[in-house]
């Protein structure tokens, strides 16, 4: 089977993941822990991170670091310990201020200070973590062992002298990582070598969104065919040669990303696909995109397409290949994050309006079931984008902030903003909130005290022996 490629979408918060069902025969990540019950708690910790099986999750919080007007948080967790019934009272690993290591290199490779860090994935070989700076446009590469930060490299600028990197996406094979510079409507690439460090801002690799005609000679950014070329979330099919990258304004490109330039191969308008997509993953041999809403223009969306794998080249007409409407759901919606479950079964879509988990067969496109997040642990998660743990019986959901940073007004406004621990039942058609682990920035602001914390990027990394 193929490894499967994933998005968080962004928020995201779209990302790359395994998914498992609840019978899984693979030994539990609680088990890992329990069987070193007795030992130290040093022991524990590394047993937990070195054992088959191991894993972390890394948490990003958006609000700025204390006092400052950048930096941040990664929120690190030991895997394990977020399995059971006391999770909500784990405390990370480590929390990396971004205010530290990360500002001072990107300070000293770039003169600009790092702010508003947005999505966080790994490549696939868990050796490297890419966080991507929305606001300022950097994206960050990490040693994901030692938590220090490699590279600092800021996007270009774009539409207006606008640079931002909204999603950065590595390739399955690990030679190039995707950039979303959103409101600079660009599309950028840098060129990796992981083993080496060696990471390569390709700008001759660069694809402008809003200037130039497609390959049928239509505008890029047209009013009546894509009005907002913004990318989104730039999605990588498995083969490492096809980015499909969704847009603010609706419409969506698929972009051969080995190419320098990069190449348009397939051109879809807003008729065709909506506006705001993110969440997009590769199951059943086809590449699913979501499109949803959060943004002032286009609050409440909740779509769902099925593009196939093949069949690209600049030679087709417009919106060829097809791409087939799987779902289009009414009312205050918002679609975001995307996870597949064990055996490419089920699509999990979460909505942050909503505040749900809506289920589809992969097979059949069917929506099988809706798991409401709402409950005891809280009353609007706003849940953004999802990882699911190695033995795939739980998927760990980003939680949004009552201040949310991604737009004024937005969506994705929450009340406890944190990690939501989900449990997987019935082989991915069902589930349930098990727990939620607070993370919180309070900040005095004229005498009160203000909760400014909002996570977003959210990603597991599987650890060696």
């Amino acid at each position: 089977m193929r490894n499967l490629v994933v998005t968080l979408i962004f928020g995201l918060s779209i990302l790359f993941i395994y998914g498992c069902d609840e019978m899984s025969p693979v030994t539990s990540d609680q088990e890992l822990l329990n069987r070193n019950a007795d030992a130290s708690s040093a022991s524990v910790h590394q047993a937990a991170r070195h054992a088959t099986g191991g894993f972390e999750v890394w948490a990003v919080d958006q609000s700025n670091s204390a006092g400052l007007d950048h930096g941040g948080a990664i929120h690190i967790f030991e895997g394990a310990g977020l399995m059971g019934e006391s999770a909500s009272e784990k405390e990370p690993l480590e929390v990396v201020d971004l205010a530290e290591a990360t500002t001072e290199l990107c300070q000293s490779s770039t003169g600009a200070d790092p702010v508003r860090p947005h999505m966080l994935l790994f490549n696939s070989a868990n050796t490297h973590a890419i966080l991507s700076f929305v606001v300022s446009g950097h994206v960050v590469i990490y040693d994901a062992e030692s938590r220090e930060p490699l590279d600092c490299i800021r996007m270009s600028e774009g539409a207006g002298g606008a640079i931002q990197a909204h999603a950065a996406f590595p390739s399955p094979d690990d030679s190039y990582i995707l950039v979303a510079n959103q409101n600079g409507k660009l599309m950028e690439r840098i060129d990796t070598d992981y083993a080496a460090n060696s990471f390569f801002h390709n700008t001759d690799a660069t694809l402008d969104l809003a200037v130039g005609q497609t390959p049928n000679g239509e505008d890029r950014e047209d009013p009546e065919l894509r009005p907002d070329n913004a990318p989104i979330c730039p999605i990588i099919d498995s083969s490492s040669k096809y980015g499909f990258v969704t847009l603010r304004g609706g419409g969506l490109f698929v972009v051969d990303a080995t190419e320098t330039p990069m190449e348009i191969v397939a051109e879809y308008d807003m008729d065709h696909v909506a506006g705001n997509g993110c969440g997009g993953i590769e199951a059943g041999d086809s590449m699913f995109i979501n499109s949803g809403g959060g943004t002032p223009a286009n609050l409440f969306t909740f779509d769902l397409y099925r593009f196939p794998l093949e069949g690209y080249d600049p030679g087709n007409p417009p919106n060829a290949p097809e791409r087939k409407v799987v779902a289009s759901l009414d009312g205050e919606r918002d679609s975001h994050g995307i996870a597949v479950t064990r055996h490419e079964r089920n699509l999990w879509i979460l909505d942050r309006m909503a505040n749900s988990v809506e289920v589809f067969d992969v097979a059949s496109g069917d929506h099988v079931n809706t798991i409401d997040l709402t409950g005891p642990f809280t009353m609007n998660p706003s849940p953004d984008l999802a990882a699911v743990s190695p033995s795939g019986n739980r998927v760990f959901v980003s939680l949004r902030g009552p201040n949310p940073l991604s737009g004024d007004p937005h969506v994705a406004e929450g009340d406890s903003p944190g990690i939501g621990v989900l449990q997987v039942t019935n082989n991915g058609r069902s589930g349930a909130l098990k727990t939620v682990v607070p993370i919180s920035n309070m900040v005095e602001e004229n005498g009160e005290m203000i909760e400014r914390a909002d996570i977003h990027g959210i990603a597991v990394r599987q650890v060696s022996q």
